[in-house]
C-alpha cells in the first residue's frame, strides 16, 4: 500500500531527527577524525621520504664501492706496467708504458675525487634523514595522542551511535528510494545537514527566507510535498505562525464634538 503524503513527511521528519542527532555526535568529535587522517598521511609521507633517503644513500655507497674497486684495478695495472718497464727494449716502449701508468694514476685521482664528493653527499643525506626522523617521531606522538582522544569519544558515544544507525535503517525502509535519494542529495548540498525543516515564524527553517501564506496553507494541508523556493529544502509543518492583527481604527468621539458646540452656543 502506497504511503500518503502525510506519512511520507512524518517518515522524512523522523529520519531528519535521527540524522541531526548523529550530526551532533560528529560535532563532539570535531575535527579529530580529519586531524588523525592528516597526521597519518603526513607520517606516511615522512616514511616515504626516509626510504628515498636510504635508497639514495645506498646508491651513493654502491658508487663509492665501484670507485674503490676502480682504484684497485688501476693499482694492479700500475704494478703490472712497472714490471713491464723493467724489461723494455727501447724508449718508445718505455714511453708507451709510462703513458699508461699516468692514465691509471689519473683514473685513481678521478675515483678518489668521486669518493670524496660521494661521502659529502652521504653526510648531507644523513642530516636529512635525521631531521625527517625527528619530525616523524614528533608526528607519531601527536597521532597517538589524537587517536586516544578520538577513541575515548567514540567509546562514549558507541552505544548511542549504534542505536541511532539501527533506527535510521528502519526509518529509511519507510521512505521510497527516489525520495530517500533526493533527501540524501539535499543533505549533501546544505551546510547544516538539514534537508527537512518546518516553517517557523513565517520563514523556512533552513534558509530563513519568507514562505508565502498560500504555500504555508499547502504545507498545513499535507496533500503534496512542498519545497522551499529559495533553498530546495522539504517543508513539513508550519510552526509559530504570526497572525498579523489589523490595527484598530480610532473611533472619533462625535458626542464630545457636539457637546463642545452646545457649550459654545
Amino acid at each position: 500500500m502506497e504511503s500518503t503524503v502525510a506519512q511520507k513527511l512524518d517518515a522524512l521528519k523522523k529520519l531528519q531527527g535521527i540524522d541531526s542527532k548523529l550530526d551532533d555526535i560528529k560535532k563532539v568529535r570535531g575535527a579529530l577524525p580529519d586531524e588523525v587522517a592528516d597526521l597519518e598521511d603526513e607520517i606516511a609521507g615522512y616514511e616515504t621520504r626516509i626510504q628515498k633517503f636510504d635508497d639514495s644513500v645506498q646508491a651513493i655507497k654502491d658508487d663509492i664501492e665501484a670507485a674503490k674497486q676502480g682504484i684497485k684495478e688501476s693499482e694492479k695495472l700500475i704494478a703490472k706496467y712497472g714490471e713491464q718497464q723493467m724489461s723494455v727494449r727501447n724508449n718508445r716502449e718505455y714511453d708507451a708504458i709510462t703513458k699508461e701508468v699516468e692514465l691509471q694514476q689519473l683514473d685513481i685521482q678521478i675515483h678518489e675525487k668521486k669518493i670524496k664528493e660521494a661521502e659529502a653527499k652521504i653526510e648531507d643525506k644523513v642530516k636529512g634523514i635525521e631531521e625527517t626522523k625527528a619530525l616523524h617521531e614528533d608526528r607519531v606522538k601527536d597521532l597517538e595522542s589524537k587517536r586516544a582522544e578520538l577513541e575515548n569519544i567514540e567509546a562514549e558515544t558507541e552505544e548511542e551511535v549504534a542505536k541511532l544507525e539501527k533506527d535510521r535503517e528502519k526509518a529509511l525502509k519507510k521512505i521510497e528510494d527516489r525520495l530517500a535519494a533526493s533527501y540524501e542529495r539535499l543533505r549533501g548540498n546544505v551546510r547544516n545537514g538539514l534537508a527537512v525543516v518546518p516553517v517557523k515564524r513565517g520563514a523556512c527553517g533552513g534558509c530563513f527566507n519568507t514562505v508565502p501564506p498560500q504555500r504555508q496553507a499547502d504545507i498545513r494541508d499535507r496533500k503534496k510535498l512542498i519545497v522551499c523556493e529559495h533553498c530546495g529544502r522539504i517543508l513539513t509543518d508550519v510552526e509559530d505562525e504570526i497572525v498579523e492583527e489589523k490595527p484598530k481604527k480610532k473611533r472619533t468621539t462625535r458626542k464630545t464634538t457636539t457637546a463642545k458646540k452646545k457649550k459654545a452656543e
